[in-house]
């Protein structure tokens, strides 16, 4: 019997979604500066999910394949398609899905055994952000510095450990992602979002927390999904 190559991964299916885009671009003669069917449309025709669809158009783009036009479509590059498709890792939504398993529960422990000390770094980064609400580069370091110092509270570093990893994973393809797809409700919604998650831990309600911090990312999946 012929053993498989179990060190191959398997391709991540953003990127067997983006190959397929580009058969049917060349197959339908799709030319450059011509616009692709409607997102919705092109989910359809594919028969994948809308998520899985954005990640793929956004990493065609980061390929130089397409262009992603805010409110008004996605068109084909004024170029030759390129022979390969980059992968920058995992897919936003992979990181999105560990971050709502992992997060929810490094949330709910810190509630049970954070210190005053730990609560207080928590409400600086809260702080932080609402300083830097208008300053993207800021306001995405105080983010970072919220959930990371969330998982400080734990006491546990191989936690604080995993959600530093999964924030590394925040590459090109999910600020592409961000940028385009990113709504003024969910940039309103994260700072109270943040402060139920922050009075949750501080009122050393473990289940609170975990919802809080559940709802937070759900909301952001749902945005970058859909929205």
């Amino acid at each position: 019997m012929k053993k498989t190559d179990s060190t191959v991964p398997e391709p991540r299916l953003y990127r067997v979604v983006a190959d397929r885009v580009q058969t049917m671009i060349q197959q339908e003669k799709i030319g450059p500066g011509e616009r692709l069917p409607a997102e919705r449309e092109l989910a359809a025709k594919l028969s994948v999910s809308r998520a899985s669809l954005r990640e793929a158009l956004i990493a065609l783009e980061l390929g130089g394949v397409v262009e992603v036009r805010g409110g008004s479509g996605v068109y084909v590059c004024e170029q030759p398609l390129p022979a390969d498709v980059p992968e920058p890792g995992p897919g936003p939504f992979e990181v999105l899905a560990a971050r709502r398993l992992i997060e929810s529960e490094v949330a709910a422990i810190a509630a049970k055994v954070a210190t005053g000390a730990a609560v207080d770094a928590i409400l600086r980064a809260v702080e932080e952000m609402e300083r830097h609400h208008e300053d993207r580069a800021s306001n995405e370091q105080a983010d970072r510095n919220f959930h990371m110092a969330i998982a400080r509270a734990t006491g546990n570093t191989a936690l604080v450990g995993v959600v530093e990893t999964l924030w590394n994973h925040r590459g090109t393809l999910w600020h592409k992602l961000k940028e385009h797809y990113q709504t003024e409700d969910l940039r309103l919604q994260t700072l109270p979002d943040h402060r139920k998650i922050l009075e949750a831990i501080a009122a050393h309600d473990p289940a609170g927390a975990r919802h809080a911090m559940r709802a937070h990312l759900e909301r952001v999946t749902r945005t970058f999904s859909r929205g």
